[in-house]
């Protein structure tokens, strides 16, 4: 908070202290060496709960109108003080979840309430570790992880010759193991009594204060010094004169997402480090040679021997723990915090997006066009800029929609959230051609899609791995032999694999099949599995290890502006022009270009001649929720059959947008509306095929995408299909390029 009261005035609204006077008042209180005030308030002891929180929310009142204080920046670090401030309208409201308060000794009951209130009113929130945050993060759109940093300067002085050392551990022979910190219920006094015990020579070094413990609760012994708190500027004293530090951690709940600011101080000091396994320093230091993980007795003290052999002899250790230390400043964490911040304050002042992108112009030049395409997606926008920029034709795109981008366009909705009109579109490829041609036109947000099942009452990654089995069996599985053998005990092998359901029972057997792929697949194709083509099946894999990406491409991202964006820049050429709410059949003449690119329905080009060929087709539901977030990954799939949806669609995760409301998309298969999915069967094929040789003979047409091919191809296969179209025809249209060209 030091760092922010350089550019603003900090107030520290402490908690409230009880007083036998009559009313409520408030203390000011400098933090020496700073510009940030201490605000202690003052409540008659007498006063009931509720009367004191109210009077809390008047003395707030009455202290930001002496300050002169509007619209502040509301940082919370305990949920306990959101009812005394939610009525101040603030330009931003933090809270700064260090700890899991909760599940502290005398949590009080309505804390739980009270974060869930103040977690949805909270525009950005911060945690001190990753446990916590992997803990929180499906709580609110907009939360950072933020482990400690640390003071180097400060703490390495403890490496440099003291001049005397505190008067209160002068007098304590050597070896020290000291730990420094808040003495409450998060220290294992069992094991601290333990290691006194067994090595009486050593001396055990306790500064903190007490907290929630009493004297009484102290393991004491001769060879154990409690020495009561002290302020910041003495630690590196006692620090510089200790032989190992401690981290006596008790592994409890209240410990389960702690992320200890004392490891990176203790090593800055020059100290090497022993610990019970707590998970974040596990995580951040558990590698280091300096920092010794040890469970149980036996074992810290072992870890305490070796660290006071390194103790003896600093140097590889110690550089070790300093390069890890390099880049772990407050500083850093503070530019970091501030930027997230002013974001947060600004995203409460800017106007409302429009409801939608605005698509190109329709401009329809005097000449007559080189080239007609037909669909505005994938497959006709990638042609159209390539014949256009490349080729030199005038081409004009049509499109019966009012817009462009085909299925993957996406818009504001009325809450001003990018959605995807018609579903889910993730961006995925091994196609460094592919992800070259779409740079021109976008910038990437990284994003990796997880998917998790609905089964039952769990929700289970998808496609199936191996935490998928441990958590629907119950199981321990902890290598990729184990869950390969698993799913080898459950396989039932089948003889001539044709169908879908053959491929998964072959692999998985009947009971993971039925689980997760024969509802799904019936409702998403109206079909039984062993009615469908074994590719269907064959996309999703079933994997042994714990890779719960649901693609493994090795370029996975999002269009950092949306599709509709990259589009329009697509688009976006003199010599193409758009007819939007067009259909392309009923064109003049005049329009008609001597190529055609038609990338509908193959059938439909004919006038379905030889019948419909069956797609299946997609109907939409689509929400806005009074929530941060619904669930906790972009897509949960629901392979259940009586469920009507077969997944929902939570778009926040897809796009990384920060908004106090969030919106859903409940998707239902359905036999009637607009093509989708060509459905895979032998029969299908087949009559497919009789267009297809049509289309061949079809002088002067280009049929292409996935409904031109009556082929499932996702979006990268689309644009790919595409640029290879444009190869094999550019040169036929270099004398036509040329001449347009030369007459521009």
């Amino acid at each position: 908070m030091s760092r922010f009261a350089r550019t603003r005035r900090v107030l520290m609204w402490e908690e409230a202290i009880p007083t036998n006077h009559h009313l409520p008042y408030l203390e000011f209180h400098a933090f020496e060496g700073t510009t940030v005030q201490s605000i202690r308030p003052r409540v008659p002891d007498r006063w009931s709960r509720e009367e004191q929180e109210a009077a809390l929310s008047r003395l707030l009142d009455q202290m930001l109108a002496l300050t002169g204080i509007h619209k502040p920046v509301l940082w919370f670090y305990t949920p306990m003080m959101w009812p005394i401030a939610r009525h101040v309208d603030p330009s931003a409201v933090v809270y700064d979840c260090m700890d899991e308060l909760s599940s502290f000794r005398f949590a009080p009951p309505e804390l739980r309430q009270r974060e869930d209130e103040l977690i949805a009113a909270s525009d950005v929130v911060f945690t001190g570790g990753w446990s916590i945050w992997e803990a929180k993060r499906n709580r609110h759109d907009n939360i950072h992880p933020f482990p400690s940093s640390v003071d180097t300067a400060h703490f390495a002085s403890a490496r440099r010759p003291q001049g005397s050392e505190p008067h209160d551990m002068a007098s304590i022979p050597r070896p020290r193991l000291g730990y420094y910190g808040v003495i409450d219920e998060r220290l294992d006094f069992g094991l601290i009594a333990a290691v006194a015990k067994a090595r009486p020579d050593w001396q055990i070094v306790m500064v903190g204060p007490l907290a929630k413990v009493s004297e009484a609760d102290l393991p004491r012994a001769h060879n154990i010094h409690w020495l009561g708190q002290k302020n910041y500027a003495e630690l590196p004293a006692y620090l510089a004169g200790w032989d190992v530090a401690l981290m006596p951690f008790a592994i409890n709940e209240a410990t389960r997402f702690i992320s200890p600011t004392k490891t990176p101080e203790y090593l800055a000091g020059g100290r090497p480090v022993v610990s019970t396994p707590v998970r974040d320093v596990l995580r951040h230091y558990g590698d280091l040679a300096a920092v010794h993980v040890a469970n149980g007795p036996e074992a810290f003290i072992a870890g305490c021997e070796a660290a006071m052999q390194q103790s003896r002899k600093p140097g590889a250790w110690r550089d070790e723990a300093d390069r890890t230390l390099a880049s772990m400043s407050w500083d850093a964490s503070f530019a970091a915090m501030a930027a997230q911040v002013a974001a947060a304050a600004r995203r409460r002042v800017e106007p409302a997006p429009v409801d939608r992108f605005p698509a190109p112009g329709i401009r329809r030049g005097a000449r007559g066009y080189d080239v007609t395409i037909c669909g505005a997606g994938f497959a006709g926008s990638v042609l159209a800029r390539k014949l256009a920029e490349d080729s030199g034709q005038r081409v004009l795109v049509v499109d019966k929609r009012e817009h462009i981008a085909g299925n993957a366009y996406d818009h504001r909705d009325a809450a001003g959230i990018l959605v995807h009109r018609y579903g889910p579109h993730i961006f995925h490829t091994n196609s460094d051609e592919v992800v070259s041609f779409l740079s021109r036109f976008t910038e990437w947000r990284p994003y990796e899609h997880r998917v998790l099942a609905q089964v039952g009452g769990k929700q289970v990654p998808m496609p199936i791995n191996r935490t998928t089995l441990n958590q629907l069996y119950g199981l321990s599985l902890s290598t990729d032999e184990e869950a390969a053998a698993f799913l080898a005990s459950r396989a039932e092998p089948v003889a001539d694999i044709r169908t879908s359901r053959d491929v998964v029972v072959n692999a998985v057997g009947r009971e993971l099949y039925e689980t997760f792929f024969q509802g799904y697949t019936r409702k998403q194709w109206g079909l039984d599995p062993s009615q469908l083509d074994k590719t269907v099946t064959s996309r999703v894999p079933t994997r042994t290890n714990t890779d719960d990406r649901y693609f493994t491409d090795k370029f996975q991202a999002m269009p950092r502006e949306g599709f509709t964006r990259m589009f329009e820049r697509m688009l976006d050429h003199p010599r193409i022009d758009i007819a939007l709410s067009t259909d392309f059949h009923e064109l003049k003449g005049a329009d008609r270009g001597a190529l055609t690119v038609y990338t509908g329905p193959i059938d439909a080009y004919f006038g379905h001649r030889f019948g419909h060929l069956p797609y299946r087709s997609l109907a939409f539901r689509h929400e806005t929720l009074p929530m941060r977030k619904m669930q906790p990954v972009a897509v949960v799939n629901y392979p259940a059959e009586d469920v009507p949806w077969t997944r929902i669609t939570e778009y926040k995760h897809l796009t990384g947008q920060v908004h106090p409301m969030t919106s859903v998309t409940y998707e239902y298969p359905s036999a009637e509306g607009e093509p989708y999915y060509p459905i895979p069967r032998p029969e299908n094929q087949e009559l497919f095929r009789r267009y297809d040789d049509l289309a061949r003979a079809e002088r002067g047409v280009i049929f292409a995408g996935r409904l031109g091919s009556y082929r499932y191809y996702n979006m990268d296969q689309v644009v790919g299909q595409a640029l290879a179209v444009h190869r094999r025809i550019a040169a036929e249209l270099r004398p036509a390029a040329a001449a347009a060209l030369g007459a521009e």
